[in-house]
């Protein structure tokens, strides 16, 4: 195999965020009595996705991303919330969306005897560390990088460089970042000077600056790498 260290994003590329959000965001507005449609859920994806966003820009943290983003919602909606406390009740929801991606597990599964495996999120620890225990996937790694532990997220060279000083006998040249997100996982990766391999089901074409090494449309294509 040509690499001998993998890191693997989490949400959208081995397990279903999409999906997860969707759930949670339903269970969430079915236990305050609202009414949840696809006009409320493109509104939320829209304000959330600019939020995170900002995150990745170092423009606000982790903390004031998820604890401030459901006020803004919902006053949005005309309704006043305490934004802390849905975002709580939002989470307990949300860690439950567990449905992989693909054949994910057997993936890393097959990879992990193969090479190194590592995973690389944005995200919030405890949420994140539930849902990959739960999945299953979490014997496959042999450790886990979390941005709200790591206080520092991808793109940033300082979220890389911290993991790249946990990898025994580190090698840039053996290693790649799998992951979904343009903006995150392979501009991450290219700041960090490693190969990257974006996980491209839709087939959409690159219209940012950013080049991903390779392309995959689905994730058994990482064996042909």
């Amino acid at each position: 195999m040509k690499y001998k260290n993998l890191l693997f994003d989490v949400d959208d590329t081995l397990l279903d965020f999409q999906d997860a959000q969707k759930g949670a965001l339903k269970s969430l507005f079915e236990a305050m009595d609202i009414p949840y449609n696809e006009e409320t859920e493109k509104m939320y994806n829209t304000m959330n996705q600019s939020r995170w966003r900002q995150f990745e820009q170092g423009i606000l943290t982790s903390e004031q991303v998820v604890n401030g983003r459901f006020g803004i919602f919902f006053n949005q909606l005309g309704i006043e919330v305490d934004s802390v406390e849905m975002e709580r009740n939002y989470r307990q929801y949300l860690k439950e969306g567990i449905k992989p991606i693909e054949n994910s597990l057997e993936l890393v599964n097959s990879l992990s005897k193969q090479a190194n495996l590592y995973i690389v999120t944005n995200g919030i620890a405890e949420t994140q560390s539930y849902r990959l225990q739960k999945s299953g996937l979490i014997p496959y790694f042999k450790d886990v990088f979390i941005s709200e532990e790591l206080n520092a997220q991808k793109p940033s060279i300082n979220f890389f460089n911290t993991v790249f000083s946990r990898i025994p006998c580190f090698n840039k040249e053996e290693t790649a970042i799998i992951g979904d997100s343009l903006t995150s996982d392979i501009q991450g990766g290219i700041n960090a000077g490693i190969d990257t391999i974006w996980y491209n089901p839709k087939r959409k074409e690159v219209k940012d600056p950013v080049m991903p090494t390779y392309d995959i449309a689905q994730l058994n294509e990482i064996y042909d790498l």
